[in-house]
């Protein structure tokens, strides 16, 4: 059997996303070999626009359905996944999306207002995780996006956020102007 077969046996069961290193003990081949074989396998499901996709974040990688099957998948499982989000969700999610991990007082900085609440709902909706604390005076918080959030908005990575010297149509200006305020934490 193909490396990459056994790779999509994996992924297909591991149900959360794993590290190359964790498939390369798993399998027992070197990690760029299997750093390869998920390369090409990423590579044929974008080609043949295939029902699945890898999804990678944080050097991890997790098997998604294609999103351009998310209407009947959510009509197959009657799920409704279409949630409508606030502004201020938005431009929140957005933030930390572009920014992460970051506290809440940076979101607070870039928005300009009081974002505890909205925090909280993006929290309970599993779009956004506390990452880890600072060091710093009160060990504030950081927050990050989850697979979750990937999974809802489409994304396989990071990278294919919108660019931030966008005309304004993707971001309010005043958005845009405070994310780049500050510089990413990755």
């Amino acid at each position: 059997m193909k490396l990459s077969a056994i790779l999509e046996s994996l992924l297909f069961v591991a149900g959360d996303p794993v590290t190359p290193a964790q498939l390369a003990q798993a399998t027992g081949c070197p990690e760029v070999e299997v750093a390869k074989a998920l390369a090409a396998l990423q590579q044929a499901y974008e080609e043949e626009n295939r029902g699945l996709r890898l999804q990678r974040r944080d050097g991890r990688v997790l098997l998604v359905t294609n999103p351009a099957a998310s209407q009947v998948v959510e009509d197959f499982l009657n799920l409704d996944l279409s949630v409508q989000f606030s502004a201020p969700a938005l431009e929140t999610l957005a933030i930390i999306a572009y920014l992460h991990p970051v506290t809440r007082a940076q979101v607070e900085a870039v928005r300009g207002v009081d974002c505890s609440g909205v925090l909280r709902n993006l929290l309970q909706q599993g779009l956004v995780e506390e990452f880890d604390r600072l060091e710093g005076p009160g060990r504030p918080i950081r927050y990050a996006i989850t697979d979750q959030f990937m999974q809802h908005f489409g994304l396989t990575s990071l990278e294919e956020l919108p660019p931030l010297e966008s005309d304004g149509e993707e971001f309010p200006a005043e958005l845009a102007q405070g994310l780049r305020r500050f510089p990413p934490s990755r």
